[in-house]
């Protein structure tokens, strides 16, 4: 299909009521139409590895359209500046973890990113860089444990901030290093404890979530 039919295609599954109740759970509704998640994820299998299209798509502004793109974008063609370009475009973080998930975390810039994001001011860019941090936590099974420390360092540095979409992603990251084996474990624990001591709500309520999962496991 070309970029025009799949918007159509989008068009034909506008469902208000879904709309409706994304916003109860913080999704941004502009430009959004309802579409569900299992219908891009099924419309985006014959269209993938597609840098083209996906940008067409991303740039319609189109809700779906942008989750679309980042199903069916070529990691290997994306770019540092397109990176730049599509992150600082977020305005929903369902539409940030997708793109982090889908996409950025498999292009060879991933692990740059997430520390350069995660010291940005703006809400979605910063929650960007720790989505990066959980997602590279489960998917790179080659990443060694040291290269998590940069990582530990930024969780603590953001760990203070208060937004709501950025202190979920810090906790995420924190207990997604945590899992990956025991060392990582008994080493996310040890910042949680550190996080615990600091004057911040944010910081203290990441600690006690991140303390209670990564405790509960054998």
């Amino acid at each position: 299909m070309t970029t025009t039919e799949l918007l159509a295609t989008l068009r034909t599954q506008a469902n208000p009521s879904n709309v409706a109740g994304m916003a109860r759970y913080g999704i941004s509704t502009r430009n959004t139409l309802g579409v569900s998640i299992p219908f891009l994820r099924n419309l985006a299998r014959a269209h993938r590895r597609q840098h083209d299209l996906a940008l067409e798509l991303w740039a319609s502004d189109i809700h779906e359209a942008r989750i679309l793109a980042t199903l069916v974008d070529d990691p290997k063609q994306v770019t540092p500046p397109q990176m730049e370009a599509w992150v600082k475009q977020v305005d929903s973080w369902d539409i940030c973890d997708q793109l982090c998930n889908n996409l950025l975390r498999r292009t060879p810039y991933a692990w740059a990113k997430a520390l350069a994001w995660a010291k940005r001011k703006p809400e979605f860019v910063r929650r960007a860089g720790f989505v990066l941090m959980a997602t590279l936590a489960v998917h790179d099974k080659a990443a060694g444990d040291a290269a998590f420390e940069d990582f530990f360092a930024a969780i603590r540095a953001g760990a203070t901030d208060e937004r709501n979409f950025v202190k979920k992603a810090v906790n995420w990251a924190l207990r997604q290093i945590g899992k990956r084996n025991p060392a990582l474990r008994k080493r996310a624990l040890s910042v949680a404890g550190e996080l615990t001591e600091m004057d911040s709500k944010a910081a203290r309520w990441i600690a006690a979530d991140a303390r209670r999962e990564l405790m509960s496991r054998p």
